[in-house]
C-alpha cells in the first residue's frame, strides 16, 4: 500500500486527501498532519470580524470528517521534512511517506516589521480564526469609541482581498449606523496602484477601486513600506505617520518553517505545472506553499496571491498526477491557473476573474452587483457542505 502524507488541513490539504483516497481507495494509506483540528472557511473571516458570522458557522472538525473517509489524522504540527529519507517529523514521531503533498499555507512573518501583529505588536489581522476573533473585538471598540482606521497590507504580502473587503464592509456598516463621519478610513498598501492585487490588476480593477474609494471617501496610500508600528501610529519608510485606533494590516508572507528549506529564500517551493517539486519527484506543493514569480517588478515588493479557488484546482491536479504515478497511467497535462473571486463590499459585492491568473490573459473581468454577494453567500454554504461530506470531485 502506498503511503501518502498531506501536510495541512485547509482548502488544499483536505481536497488533496479526499481526492487521493477517492482515486486510489485501498491502494493508498492517506494521512493528514496538521497542528489545527479545525477547517476554517477563510473567505468568511471578514464577516466574522464584522459580527455577521460566528466561529461555529464557518468551522468543521477535521478529524471527524477525515475519519469518515478512512483517512488518518495526526493532530500535530510538522517541524521538519527530510526529503532524503522521505519522512515528516513532528514533536512526537517520524512519519514515512512514499508521496508528500505540502499545503501548509503561509507563515505570517510579523517580526519583519517592528510592532506589527496581534500577539507581540499593535495591529490586528484576519488570516486565521483566532486573529479574526481578536480583530472583531477591536472593531466593536471602534463602534463604542470612534476613531481612525488603517486597513491594508505591508510589504511582501501575497493576499490583498480581505483588506479590500474589510475597508468596504466597515464603510458600509458605519454608514448604516450613521457613524461614518466619525471614522476616517485609510487603505494602506504595498501595491503600486489600487486593484493591482499582486497580479497586475484584473481587467478594469484600477479604475474600479479608484472610483469606489472616491465614492466612499476611503483614502488610499499606495506603494508604501512600513517602517514600524507604535501603539497609535503606523510609521512609513517615507516618514509619513498614520494615526489609528484600529490597524488591520496583513503581514509579510513566508513559507512555513517546516518546509521552507525545500524552497526559495522566502521559503516558497518551486514546482512544475503538475505541482511536483522540481528536485524531489515524490513531493508536491500546492496553494500558498508553492512559488509563483510575480508578473512584474513593483517599487515595493508584493507576492502573487494563491486563493482557495486556485488551491483546490492545484490539489486536484497534484492528486491526479500521484494517481497516474501509482497506476502507471498518463498524468494530466499541466495548465495555466485561472482565478475567480467574489469580493464582498458590505452593501454589494464584486466578481473578479482572470484567465490565466498572470498576464497576458485570455479573459480579465471586474464587475459589481448584488448578485455577486448572494453568490458568495451560496458558495460559503456549498463549500462547507462539500468538505463536511468529503466530496472532492465536485467543482
Amino acid at each position: 500500500m502506498t503511503k501518502i502524507v498531506v501536510l495541512g488541513g485547509s482548502f488544499g490539504g483536505l481536497t488533496a486527501a479526499f481526492e487521493i483516497k477517492r482515486l486510489l481507495g485501498a491502494q493508498a494509506d492517506v494521512t493528514v498532519i496538521s497542528g489545527d483540528n479545525r477547517f476554517v472557511f477563510l473567505p468568511s473571516l471578514p464577516w466574522l470580524i464584522m459580527g455577521w458570522r460566528r466561529p461555529e458557522d464557518i468551522t468543521l472538525n477535521v478529524s471527524d470528517i477525515l475519519k469518515s473517509k478512512g483517512i488518518q489524522f495526526i493532530h500535530e504540527a510538522a517541524i521538519q521534512v527530510d526529503p532524503e529519507t522521505s519522512k515528516v517529523k513532528t514533536k512526537t514521531r517520524e512519519v514515512p511517506y512514499d508521496y508528500l503533498v505540502i499545503s501548509t499555507g503561509p507563515f505570517l512573518s510579523f517580526d519583519e516589521v517592528p510592532g506589527l501583529g496581534p500577539d507581540g505588536g499593535y495591529t490586528d489581522c484576519t488570516f486565521d480564526l483566532d486573529h479574526a476573533i481578536k480583530t472583531g473585538q477591536t472593531w466593536r471598540k471602534i463602534i463604542e469609541n470612534p476613531g481612525p482606521i488603517v486597513i491594508g497590507s505591508a510589504q511582501m504580502v501575497s493576499c490583498f482581498g480581505p483588506s479590500y473587503e474589510l475597508a468596504f464592509e466597515m464603510d458600509a456598516e458605519l454608514r448604516r449606523m450613521k457613524m461614518r463621519h466619525k471614522v476616517p478610513i485609510i487603505y494602506l498598501t504595498s501595491e503600486p496602484y489600487l486593484g493591482h492585487m499582486g497580479v497586475g490588476g484584473l481587467g478594469n480593477s484600477k479604475r474600479f477601486f479608484e472610483d469606489e474609494f472616491a465614492i466612499r471617501d476611503i483614502k488610499a496610500v499606495i506603494s508604501q513600506s512600513i517602517e514600524e508600528v507604535t501603539p497609535d501610529e503606523v510609521k512609513l519608510k517615507d516618514g509619513t505617520k498614520l494615526p489609528f485606533k484600529l490597524a488591520m494590516i496583513a503581514p509579510p508572507f513566508k513559507g512555513v518553517p517546516a518546509v521552507a528549506p525545500l524552497g526559495n529564500p522566502r521559503g516558497f517551493i518551486p514546482v512544475d505545472k503538475n505541482y511536483r517539486h522540481t528536485k524531489h519527484n515524490n513531493i508536491f506543493a500546492i496553494g500558498v506553499a508553492m512559488a509563483i514569480a510575480p508578473p512584474e517588478a513593483t517599487p515595493v515588493p508584493t507576492g502573487v496571491p494563491k486563493t482557495g479557488f486556485m488551491t483546490v484546482k492545484m490539489a486536484k491536479t497534484a492528486s491526479a498526477t500521484i494517481f497516474a504515478d501509482i497506476t502507471g497511467t498518463k498524468p494530466p497535462a499541466g495548465s495555466e491557473i485561472d482565478v475567480m473571486c467574489l469580493m464582498d463590499m458590505g452593501n454589494t459585492a464584486a466578481f473578479m476573474k482572470a484567465a490565466p491568473v498572470l498576464p497576458p490573459r485570455q479573459e480579465s473581468v471586474t464587475k459589481k452587483g448584488i448578485w455577486a454577494k448572494w453568490l458568495k453567500v451560496g458558495f460559503e454554504k456549498y463549500f462547507l457542505w462539500k468538505m463536511r461530506n468529503g466530496i472532492s470531485n465536485l467543482p
